[in-house]
């Protein structure tokens, strides 16, 4: 409910500026298209979490209105799933090589390429502590991911020697940093989850490959080893 939280005190808002004591189908259709940029799918979704509200005063006060559920139609679309090539990602990081700030390069082209190197999601990456990188086991601790569970991630060389170039780079511009965490934004601070998606877009203009998202780095190393065990004769199965 965290989006409903953020969402009901406007609508509340709303209705006071309209001097409204109750809920109608009109005011709240009204507020759901009034969602900036004006996307369907966005404001039917708006829409319906007015609708909960709704259906629960209703209960007790019936002259409050249920708008109806297709009262604003849209079609989900999922987003086309992109498998990036090798040579795609290879243009990516360089990419992120070039970015303005030292810092700012050194952290996307890391994080990144942690991200096509071992298929983490990117929120398992922005959490990263740095207590959770094991430079003697050379691995990460992802602790409590998708339904609470955490494992293990065993890195690859190549990835524990750009790990240790980015910590050089990190520690030099953060000797006395405010977060525990692995990767840092210029301020020193948490990464914020839509800088890095739009870090990512810029990346993806400026390097001249496929529209993708983040967690397409993911999908694509899931893929590229489902095939490598297939024409390896690996049981996949097992």
């Amino acid at each position: 409910l965290e989006r409903h939280g953020v969402l009901l005190p406007h609508f509340a808002d709303y209705l006071e500026a309209h001097r409204s004591p109750i809920i109608t189908t009109r005011l709240a259709a009204d507020w759901a298209r009034q969602s900036p940029g004006g996307q369907p799918a966005w404001c039917a979704q708006r829409l319906s979490i007015v609708r909960g509200l709704a259906k629960y005063l209703q209960a007790e006060d019936p002259r409050h209105e249920v708008p109806p559920a297709n009262l604003i139609p849209c079609r989900w679309r999922r987003a086309v799933p992109v498998i990036f090539s090798s040579s795609e990602i290879a243009s990516l990081l360089r990419a992120a090589r070039h970015l303005p700030s030292p810092q700012r390069a050194a952290t996307y082209e890391t994080l990144f390429g942690l991200l096509a190197a071992t298929g983490m999601r990117i929120g398992e990456a922005i959490r990263l502590d740095r207590e959770d990188v094991d430079w003697k086991l050379r691995l990460v601790v992802v602790r409590k991911s998708k339904f609470g569970k955490s494992r293990e991630v065993v890195l690859h060389p190549s990835v524990m020697s750009a790990l240790e170039r980015f910590v050089t780079v990190r520690d030099t511009h953060h000797p006395r940093p405010v977060s525990s965490l692995f990767f840092l934004s210029l301020a020193g601070t948490p990464l914020i989850r839509t800088h890095v998606h739009e870090t990512f877009r810029e990346l993806v203009r400026t390097a001249g490959v496929r529209r993708g998202r983040p967690q397409h780095l993911r999908h694509s190393i899931e893929v590229r080893t489902l095939l490598r065990c297939y024409h390896e004769g690996v049981d996949v199965e097992s």
